[in-house]
């Protein structure tokens, strides 16, 4: 069974930079594709990036590119979304999934961070 914990969401101003962070309990971590998604308040879950596997490809929502980064720390498991120049429509639940066959729907989600960014 694949469990995902997501951390690092909280309060911070417009303009500022958040780094979350998703540590995944599997046995072979390159195996799996890692994807975050954001969910605001009255609106549908909504892909925000994904790293393969092995970290080569990464794929972003125009949203968040040249402002959101994400990798991959194999040797412990996690994958990161590093957010700089956060807009208060950038608040969100944040969640972490995960899947092998690299589709745009994770098989396994995580139970999600808050970020809330304030004007």
């Amino acid at each position: 069974q694949v469990q995902l914990v997501e951390s690092g969401g909280g309060l911070v101003q417009a303009g500022g930079s958040l780094r979350l962070s998703c540590v995944a309990s599997v046995r072979t971590f390159t195996n799996y594709n890692m994807h975050w998604f954001r969910q605001a308040p009255g609106k549908e879950r909504e892909f925000v990036a994904r790293i393969s596997g092995l970290g080569s490809i990464t794929k972003y929502a125009d949203s968040v590119k040249g402002r959101f980064t994400i990798s991959k720390d194999n040797a412990r498991s996690t994958v990161y979304l590093q957010m700089n120049s956060l807009k208060p429509e950038d608040t969100a639940i944040y969640y972490c999934g995960a899947n092998r066959v690299l589709t745009n729907t994770p098989d396994y989600w995580g139970q999600g961070t808050q970020v809330t960014v304030s004007s």
